[in-house]
């Protein structure tokens, strides 16, 4: 049995230690909004935050998380920075077919947690890797622009 600190709650699972997160997360555990997209850690479409850092889950092997904290999109709305960009995302009406989003989602909340104010440069970077077959990165740039005005406000 292992046990993972997910979205705040402990559930133990009852898995081999090489299997992936993305596994767990979804198959042992049940939440189905981290999404499976090419397992090999290249799309983003599996990104979880562990211990507030975006992260594959498609190759983290359960048995590295350790007791560190996963947060998925189920519960990054608790997050300040998360709630602004979900908000955002909504505003603008970024999601197309809507697959990708999940991962998408994570890593601007994380790059807004650690940078609250990002230019398009830091917004490219820290959202390299995500693909969206749909094209949506203007949309998605747009959010985050809006997700950090909305997050400064928010803090003034």
């Amino acid at each position: 049995m292992t046990t993972l600190i997910l979205n705040g709650q402990t559930h133990e699972v009852d898995a081999p230690d090489d299997m992936p997160l993305l596994w767990a997360i979804r198959d042992l555990v049940g939440y189905t909004g981290t999404k499976y997209g090419c397992g090999k850690g290249l799309c983003g479409a599996c990104t979880v935050h562990l211990d507030g850092q975006p992260t594959r889950s498609c190759i983290t092997p359960i048995a590295a998380v350790g007791d560190r904290r996963v947060t998925t999109i189920e519960a990054i709305g608790d997050d300040p920075a998360g709630a602004s960009v979900q908000r955002a995302w909504r505003a603008l009406d970024v999601v197309q077919c809507g697959y990708c989003q999940s991962g998408q989602i994570m890593a601007a909340a994380a790059l807004l947690r650690d940078n609250p104010s990002p230019d398009d440069a830091a917004i490219d970077g820290a959202m390299r890797g995500n693909l969206c077959r749909c094209a949506t990165y203007v949309r998605i740039r747009a959010a985050i622009h809006a997700a950090a005005e909305s997050l400064g406000q928010e803090v003034s």
